[in-house]
């Protein structure tokens, strides 16, 4: 008898996201917020809670700040995460989101995270180490932090794989690039992110689609491109689809893509065709758009976004 599918998330450089709306941002002048709001985030939280928002069991773990656990905790708690956080000293760091209805743009204030001790990543390996025996997927997503070499993604991969876990990796720059020749079951790279993998501009569906392709003969079973408006392209195998997204009002599109990696894994745990998978997977990033921190609208919403998400099939 099968079971449903245990996702756990790993956060490495997690943060509390002060999100700030300012009607015409500008550089070099005085900018008056309209309104702001705290949440806890980070890539791998953010997708934890989507997932949790989606009825998935689902564990989150990673390395966080003691001194400022607060938002993290309370979260867990209200949407019945499993908490496996490793608590180390300090304070996680708080990024800035500027959100600017009136131009239609988000900047990001990126802070540097806490660097972990040899004590603190003992700590995290004896966690993992638990939580490899009741889960069937680890997310691996997020910037890695002073103190913790680049090759971190994909010594997780190795060891991951060995004890017949699978793996979705949602990163970026060396420890991405490092990661992804180790063959990671599923990739959820944005377009410039995937341009500075392959080392090329990517300008258009069919740059994007032969890039993707490229990493499956890797060894990666899945790659899904997220590509903003112009919607994402999915390939596994021989197949590919581009999911092309309805128009929506945006609130923010900070964790848009970890809702995307979110739609994606309960997609897979509802065994869904890679069509449909595109097409939840999209949803997912669509109804974030439209909130501010990392929560979904009611799953009604989802899948009425769902049938509006245009799938057109690539050769």
């Amino acid at each position: 008898m099968s079971h449903p599918i245990r996702i756990a998330t790993l956060s490495l450089n997690p943060a509390i996201d002060q999100t700030a709306r300012i009607a015409n941002f500008a550089a070099g002048r005085v900018n008056r917020v309209e309104r702001e709001q705290s949440d806890a985030g980070g890539k791998g939280v953010n997708v934890a809670s989507f997932l949790a928002d989606a009825g998935i069991q689902v564990a989150a773990t990673g390395l966080f700040g003691s001194a400022n656990i607060e938002p993290f905790v309370e979260l867990f708690a209200r949407k019945g995460i499993d908490d496996r956080c490793v608590r180390l000293e300090g304070r996680t760091r708080v990024n800035v989101k500027i959100t600017d209805p009136a131009l239609d743009q988000v900047t990001d204030i990126n802070f540097p995270g806490l660097s972990p001790t040899a004590a603190d990543l003992v700590r995290l390996t004896e966690t993992l180490d638990q939580l490899l025996a009741k889960i069937d997927w680890l997310v691996l997503s997020g910037s890695v932090p002073a103190g913790i070499p680049n090759a971190i993604y994909a010594e997780l991969i190795d060891q991951l794989q060995a004890r017949g876990k699978q793996v979705l990796l949602d990163a970026s720059g060396a420890p991405f690039a490092e990661a992804v020749s180790h063959g990671p079951d599923i990739i959820k790279p944005n377009i410039d992110e995937l341009a500075e993998l392959v080392g090329r501009s990517l300008d258009g569906p069919d740059a994007v689609l032969d890039a993707a392709r490229s990493l499956i003969d890797t060894g990666v079973r899945l790659v899904a491109v997220s590509m903003g408006p112009d919607g994402a392209i999915f390939v596994e195998g021989d197949a590919a689809v581009h999911a092309i997204p309805p128009s929506i009002q945006v609130k923010s599109t900070v964790g848009a893509g970890d809702a995307m990696v979110a739609g994606i894994l309960t997609g897979t745990a509802r065994g869904l065709d890679l069509a449909d998978r595109a097409r939840l997977g999209t949803a997912f990033s669509l109804g974030a758009l439209g909130q501010v921190g990392p929560h979904l609208p009611p799953m009604s919403v989802i899948e009425e976004l769902a049938t509006r998400v245009e799938i057109k099939r690539l050769k």
